[in-house]
């Protein structure tokens, strides 16, 4: 019982996660009919068709006018939000936004990361914050609040990709937070900051940056076998590989490497970093394979999460903040389903303590 591992605590018609098989179905569609196909909106619009109710077209809108609600917030910044972690910074922003159980709450909570992380991004080095432009797609205007240019269409398909895949997972530690503090009725907003929470621990969304530390460490194709063969040694996890519930390849992995494939046709990648990850996934994955044959380490998502996050300019103190800016979608569709069955979560314990005499 410890961990939960295995014991059903909802219902949801959003996710299922097959980890004997590595698929991945949202809403009744593959992750490989979605990822690449479809925009943020697009999901939006899939995920919550009972509270939105709109069209991808009708969200594009309705979210690009949400982040220049949001973009009001950022007026509120000040040495001691930039003095927090980067994620930090971004919970106390969340914080400030109101609470609710209408469309208008949920959209401003969806469109709130996607300002928040740029800003922060921005203030941290120094630079002045860019104001939304409603007009542009969610993930181009993303773009454009960091880069401070337009985005190429290639960068804004490889963000979207992105979006789309984190968007939900099944019963995930964050997403049962946020269902959770639903079933409450303490408000969307409520449930967004219990999720991201649980997100900020390192066991659940803090794990991509250190991919990129691995590969700096290894620095080149030549070294990736006598390195990953000596961390392994000593004991050592290696990031990107391996996931509590797949068996096989996590299915987000392949997402987000053809992703960043078709950046990386684009011009849009450093090839060298691209064969240096590449000749480190085939080394990685022999060497836990001959070291632990009895266990399922295969590539998951943090591993390509990484490198598209880096060929994107994100850095990595921002990549808690790019994934709740893809799952909030997720938390809101599943704090909607939560309250929609009326009913409380109020699972039992077991005392396992000393007896009064």
């Amino acid at each position: 019982m410890s961990g939960l591992d295995d014991v059903i605590a909802a219902e949801t018609h959003l996710s299922e996660v097959d980890g004997r098989n590595g698929r991945l179905t949202i809403c009744g569609h593959d992750l490989d009919a979605l990822a690449g196909q479809l925009s943020y909106e697009g999901m939006l619009a899939l995920l919550l068709s009972g509270l939105l109710a709109r069209s991808e077209a009708e969200i594009r809108l309705a979210l690009g006018e949400a982040r220049v609600r949001a973009f009001a917030e950022i007026s509120h910044l000040d040495a001691g939000l930039l003095g927090l972690s980067l994620v930090e910074a971004l919970r106390a922003l969340m914080a400030r936004l109101p609470d609710g159980e209408d469309a208008t709450t949920a959209l401003t909570l969806i469109a709130a990361p996607a300002v928040f992380v740029p800003a922060l991004i921005r203030a941290e080095a120094g630079n002045r914050p860019i104001a939304p432009d409603p007009a542009n797609g969610h993930a181009a205007d993303m773009l454009a609040m960091v880069q401070a240019r337009p985005p190429v269409p290639a960068a804004i398909a490889a963000l979207d990709t992105y979006l789309v895949t984190v968007s939900d997972h099944g019963l995930n530690a964050s997403t049962f937070a946020a269902r959770v503090v639903a079933s409450t009725r303490a408000g969307y907003a409520s449930a967004v900051l219990a999720a991201l929470g649980a997100l900020k621990g390192p066991l659940h969304g803090g794990a991509p940056g250190p991919v990129l530390d691995m590969l700096d460490a290894i620095a080149a194709p030549a070294n990736a076998a006598p390195w990953l063969a000596a961390a392994l040694a000593r004991g050592d996890r290696l990031m990107g590989f391996g996931h509590r519930i797949y068996r096989v390849r996590d299915p987000r992995a392949d997402a987000l490497k053809s992703a960043l494939a078709r950046l990386d046709m684009a011009g849009g990648t450093e090839a060298s970093r691209l064969a240096l990850a590449e000749s480190v996934e085939h080394q990685a994955l022999a060497l836990l394979h001959a070291a632990k044959p009895g266990r399922a380490l295969e590539t998951n998502v943090e591993f390509y999460t990484a490198l598209l996050l880096e060929a994107l300019g994100f850095p990595r103190d921002a990549f808690t903040g790019i994934f709740a800016a893809g799952r909030v979608g997720g938390w809101l569709a599943h704090a909607h389903e939560q309250i929609e069955t009326g009913r409380l979560i109020r699972p039992q314990s077991r005392y396992i303590g000393p007896r009064a005499a």
